[in-house]
């Protein structure tokens, strides 16, 4: 058996060297195909996946609930019984500014430089997704020799809670449920993320009479006033979670890497609610008191939290103030999984085998769709490039990161299908 399985990684290994530019240009090619959400279209960019499974011969379906936004399946079983795996990356990115400002690169171009790709995606994540595209590809070929089943999940509106994207799949289609995830989201080659803090959105819309800018006397601001309702809320900030045992000591464990990964100060926010005044509208001349102001704040809530801990507490800050009405517009709970799973000492083995650092599991600050698998109860782990510009200018992934990060995924869900469970 032992033989069996090294005979199949040094057949992938072959493979990933001699397809090395079709798998770089498959990623500058899914980059180059806008997707950004909102106003979150993918078809585009759907379409490079569709072509790309196509072309190696490979049957996959595509499950849209909204026409603008699908979602790409695919499975496979292997020649003997064993356990499901699910492979899941997502099609949608963040949106760019008009104006491009702040890129040196175009960002809808996939253009090579120094070693470098950059575009919107070029992180977060279409080099994930090209990483699950590329693992069930070779897999498939392998399929013989693979105990269990492997899916594919390319999903659409990840970036908007996934109501059209996993989450629509995870609710209507228990195929893809499986028995462990992998999914490559940025985080940083260094961590495996076994969980993740949740993100409570919160629009607040704020009322007065309004009047003309000098009669400051006459009537409140209901901008200044949203700005005391923001600075209230800042105080939310100073709670921490209360996370089970085993899953505190891996946080805390995980800080420093957190640092590293995600920039300094990382491994602090992460026990902590975090608070992210993201939207604000307000007023409609400068010269004019404004009657109306509204804002939306992006909370995120530590591992050992639930939103009902936090939610009367906004009531009570929104309370002193009249006027103010507040209203809950998207979020889900803290997700995690057992640190210590045979997929993330898999992931480690491979990651050392390539002369890296070991990755330790660690929490993530971010949210990804892996969250729907754990709170299915299905283990989910998370191992993808460095999130450099991630939701800002230049994005872009290192080429040789982004090929570690496919050769990782590709051994480990081998790894993980070729031996049988225990």
């Amino acid at each position: 058996m032992a033989d069996t399985n090294m005979e199949g990684r040094q057949q992938i290994l072959q493979w990933l060297d001699e397809e090395r530019d079709q798998i770089v240009a498959l990623l500058q090619a899914f980059l180059r195909a806008p997707s950004p959400n909102p106003p979150g279209n993918t078809l585009q960019a759907a379409q490079v996946v569709r072509d790309y499974l196509t072309s190696e011969g490979l049957d996959h379906r595509v499950i849209d609930p909204h026409p603008e936004m699908p979602n790409i399946v695919a499975a496979f079983d292997g020649g003997d019984a064993g356990r499901h795996l699910v492979l899941n990356g997502h099609i949608d990115v963040f949106p760019v500014p008009e104006s491009h400002a702040g890129w040196t690169q175009d960002p809808w171009g996939g253009a090579e430089k120094d070693g470098k790709i950059f575009g919107r995606g070029a992180c977060d994540m279409k080099p994930g997704t090209t990483a699950s595209i590329i693992t069930y590809c070779l897999l498939h070929r392998l399929r013989d020799r693979i105990k269990g089943r492997l899916t594919l999940t390319c999903v659409s509106d990840e970036e908007t809670f996934g109501p059209w994207g996993a989450r629509y799949l995870m609710e209507h289609h228990p195929e893809v449920h499986g028995d462990c995830l992998l999914n490559g989201e940025p985080g940083g080659p260094e961590s495996i993320r076994f969980g993740e803090r949740g993100p409570l959105w919160v629009e607040f819309s704020v009322r007065a009479e309004g009047a003309h800018g000098a009669y400051v006397h006459i009537t409140e601001s209901a901008t200044k006033k949203a700005m005391a309702v923001a600075r209230d809320l800042e105080k939310l900030t100073e709670i921490e979670g209360a996370p089970p045992h085993n899953v505190a000591s891996a946080i805390d464990a995980g800080r420093e890497t957190m640092d590293r990964m995600m920039g300094q100060g990382a491994g602090d926010l992460v026990s902590n609610v975090t608070l992210n005044i993201g939207l604000i509208k307000g007023g409609e001349k400068a010269n004019m008191i404004p009657s109306e102001c509204s804002f939306t704040a992006d909370l995120r809530l530590p591992v050992g939290m639930e939103h009902s801990d936090l939610l009367p507490k906004i009531e009570e800050i929104a309370s002193r103030y009249d006027e103010v009405s507040w209203k809950v517009v998207g979020g889900d709970a803290p997700s995690w999984c057992d640190p210590h799973h045979e997929m993330v000492g898999i992931l480690q083995r491979n990651v050392e085998a390539f002369g890296r650092p070991r990755p330790t599991p660690i929490v993530s600050l971010g949210g990804t769709d892996a969250r729907l698998w754990r709170h299915a109860g299905v283990p989910a782990y998370v191992y993808g490039p460095y999130p450099y510009g991630m939701g800002s200018h230049d994005e872009h992934v290192d080429i040789e990161e982004f090929l570690h990060v496919v050769r990782t995924h590709v051994l480990s869900a081998w790894d993980y299908l070729s031996t049988p469970a225990g």
